[in-house]
């Protein structure tokens, strides 16, 4: 069974790959803008709800705060991409602050345990980093974990500790970033997409590791 999601778009210029990658495994996708969509369209029929990378703070990024409290109140799976997992970040008392340094394409080896999005995904693996903004490690609320950071320690995925709640700070659909089809066809399986996973083999591009 396709699943059907929602995509909240934060005027970013990246959602339409986000959604490319997710009609390659297969998803049906509605795409609205962060200050056109409300928190209650989530429950009209989608099996879950990505929010998109995009300028600025989360506190700016229209209905995503809001609509990470939402989805996790009424347990629709929702999956936060740079900006979109800072929101999860805010909506639980975290702080955002700027990041160590300003990053644009730059890629970085990202280290986790295998949870959530990263099943079945090598530790390291490269990933294209675009922000300037990161979650401040000391301020994570305990409702969340941290699934994955880089080698100086900055924080590349966040998870709910019991609900389908989770985010990535760097961008999966960039064609430099390795294993970006598999992590999004993860979430698909939590969206109630059992083939995801499967039909994600082979569509993922073979890059070279980063060296930072």
């Amino acid at each position: 069974m396709s699943a059907r999601i929602l995509v909240v778009d934060n005027y970013d210029s990246f959602v339409f790959n986000l959604v490319q990658y997710l009609y390659q495994l297969g998803a049906e996708c509605e795409v609205l803008r962060n200050d056109e969509v409300s928190t209650a369209h989530a429950q009209d029929g989608f099996d879950g709800v990505l929010l998109s990378p995009g300028p600025g703070a989360p506190e700016q990024a229209g209905v995503c705060i809001d609509m990470v409290r939402h989805c996790a109140a009424t347990g629709v799976p929702v999956f936060g991409v740079c900006l979109g997992m800072q929101s999860m970040q805010v909506a639980y008392g975290g702080v955002v602050d700027r990041a160590p340094e300003l990053l644009h394409g730059k890629t970085s080896l990202v280290e986790h345990e295998g949870k959530g999005v990263f099943a079945g995904l090598p530790s390291p693996f490269t990933a294209t980093r675009y922000h300037s903004l990161a979650a401040e490690p000391a301020t994570v609320p305990a409702e969340l974990e941290v699934t994955a950071r880089t080698h100086d320690g900055i924080i590349m995925g966040l998870r709910h500790r019991e609900l389908p709640v989770e985010g990535v700070q760097f961008h999966p659909e960039s064609v430099l970033t390795e294993h970006g089809h598999r992590m999004l066809a993860n979430w698909l399986v939590e969206c109630g997409d059992q083939g995801a996973v499967g039909r994600s083999t082979g569509l993922a591009p073979v890059v070279g590791r980063a060296t930072a």
